[in-house]
Order: structure tokens, then C-alpha cells, then sequence
């Protein structure tokens, strides 16, 4: 019997792409492509509710950073109706969470960030605003994320970047990279582009 080796040979070079490309395509679905940029650092801070937050109580979870305060009528406001679409988009999904540091934490007492919470329609139980120790959190944002933030609380001065960090399940800070594979470290929580791919990368790590 004439056996079509040209068939066989078609047949074979199949099998062998297949196995090779199939474990290929199940991590990039598998493993998120994005950089880890580092640790987030111990905190210890109280929330809106009066209980204390640790880093401990976001692990297995992936959560937004920012820092922001509740007197804020420049950037915070936009900051924060855009992190209302990012917690609606993930809206009763556990593992998904948010911590808003404020920078005026004298002003900024667990009873502010109740109502801030209510006006602003903060619904998710893992959405933490965090008051506590001002050169803690100062220090948190400066040193802790290198998220720019300052205050002078006798002149009612405050500074801080309308900056988001992305921290996955583990802890580590996480950024998608550019076009010219360089981490962008931050998203852009003022603009739609930046809100669209934070969303995304959180799907990614969830």
C-alpha cells in the first residue's frame, strides 16, 4: 500500500505547532502582562466606619489607590466620580476594593468621610476612606507609593496628583506597559483614557 508521506509529514508538523503554541496561549490568558513595580508598605489607618484598615485586610483582593481630601473642590471631585464608575463597573465582586487616603486628615474625621461617602455614593464594602496620623499618611503617598502629596494645615494648603496606584491580590503595585515596553507605574484618574485602562488591568488581575 502507497502511504502519502507528504500527508504524514503535514500531519506531524500539526501536532507539533499545536503542542507547542497551545501552553502559550493559556498564559497569556493566564498570567496578567504587567509589571510589578513594588511592595505596598505596612499602613494602619481608621476608615469612614471607625474601624481600623491594615494592607492585611485588602490581601486576596486587587484594589485602587488615591490620595485625595474631602474639602477638594479642583481635582478630588473628578478623582472621585471617576472612581465611583471604576467601583460600579466591578459592582458586588469581593475581591475588588479601593483606599482613599486623605491628606487632611485633622479635617477629614471618620463622621467627614461618612457623609463624603453618602454624596459621593460609595456603596462598596471594600471602599475604605482612611483618616489617621497626617506624616504617616504624608509619608505613605510620598515615600511609601511616590505619589506627590503635601499639606500645611495652617494655611489650609494641599497638594496631591490625580494619580491612581493598581495593587493586585499579592500586595505588589502592578502598571501595564507602553508601546515602547516601558511601565506607565500610574493611571491617570482625571481622564476617561486612564479610568478605560484601569479598568481593563483589573480585569486582568482579578
Amino acid at each position: 500500500m502507497k502511504k502519502n508521506y507528504s500527508y504524514i509529514g503535514i500531519t506531524f508538523i500539526i501536532l507539533i505547532f499545536g503542542i507547542w503554541a497551545v501552553p502559550k496561549i493559556v498564559n497569556k490568558f493566564s498570567k496578567p502582562d504587567l509589571a510589578a513595580i513594588g511592595k505596598v508598605p505596612p499602613y494602619s489607618f481608621t476608615d469612614q466606619n471607625g474601624n481600623t484598615i491594615t494592607k492585611e485586610d485588602y490581601k486576596g483582593k486587587v484594589y485602587v489607590v488615591e490620595f485625595f481630601f474631602s474639602t477638594c473642590t479642583d481635582i478630588c471631585p473628578i478623582m472621585n466620580k471617576n472612581m465611583v464608575k471604576i467601583q460600579d463597573k466591578f459592582y458586588g465582586n469581593p475581591n475588588f476594593g479601593i483606599a482613599s487616603f486623605s491628606i487632611d486628615p485633622s479635617h477629614d474625621t471618620p463622621e467627614v468621610l461618612k457623609k463624603y461617602a453618602s454624596k459621593y455614593n460609595i456603596t462598596n464594602p471594600n471602599w475604605h476612606l482612611l483618616t489617621g496620623d497626617k506624616e504617616d499618611i504624608l509619608n505613605l503617598s510620598n515615600k511609601g507609593f511616590k505619589i506627590y502629596a503635601a499639606s500645611n494645615e495652617e494655611e489650609r494648603s494641599f497638594e496631591h496628583s490625580g494619580l491612581f496606584a493598581l495593587i493586585d491580590k499579592e500586595g505588589n503595585i502592578r502598571s501595564r506597559i507602553d508601546e515602547n515596553g516601558n511601565p506607565i507605574i500610574y493611571y491617570d484618574g482625571l481622564e476617561a483614557d486612564g479610568v478605560q485602562m484601569i479598568i481593563e488591568d483589573i480585569n486582568k488581575l482579578l
